[in-house]
């Protein structure tokens, strides 16, 4: 295994809803790069700059302090992307998002039902658990 491999791989969310999560997200980011980069495309289906926003994700993803209740992004609290990306990835989702539905189903789905669930900034959740330990 290579050393960006490697590390692409600890930068990617663990647990199975977020890895889910990022499936959902890339299959978002092909359909926008297929529509919009066309020609810029690559042998794996994404630009370069398609692929840096996507590895971007993926790590606000691994570092989500919801973990495995994370909410739909549009739906969270807490903004964990920086200005531009966050701005970018709205633009992907907002085109990419009915999309899903005729060309991923299955996750455009599970992607409504998440938007469902109930959420809780983290401190909140936090105070309600107690102090570690007790």
């Amino acid at each position: 295994m290579s050393d960006a491999s490697r590390r692409d791989a600890q930068e990617l969310p663990q647990t199975p809803h977020l890895r889910r999560e990022y499936r959902t997200i890339e299959s978002m980011f092909r359909i926008w790069c297929a529509d919009f980069h066309g020609r810029q495309v690559d042998l794996e289906g994404l630009c370069r700059e398609c692929e840096e926003l996507l590895a971007y994700a993926g790590q606000r993803l691994a570092k989500c302090p919801y973990g495995e209740d994370k909410p739909t992004c549009a739906k969270c609290p807490v903004h964990c992307y920086k200005r531009e990306p966050r701005e970018q990835v709205r633009a992907v989702m907002h085109y990419a998002g009915p999309r899903m539905l005729w060309r991923h189903p299955w996750q455009a789905m599970l992607h409504i039902l998440d938007k469902l669930r109930r959420v809780e900034h983290p401190m909140i959740l936090r105070r309600r658990r107690g102090p570690p330990g007790k």
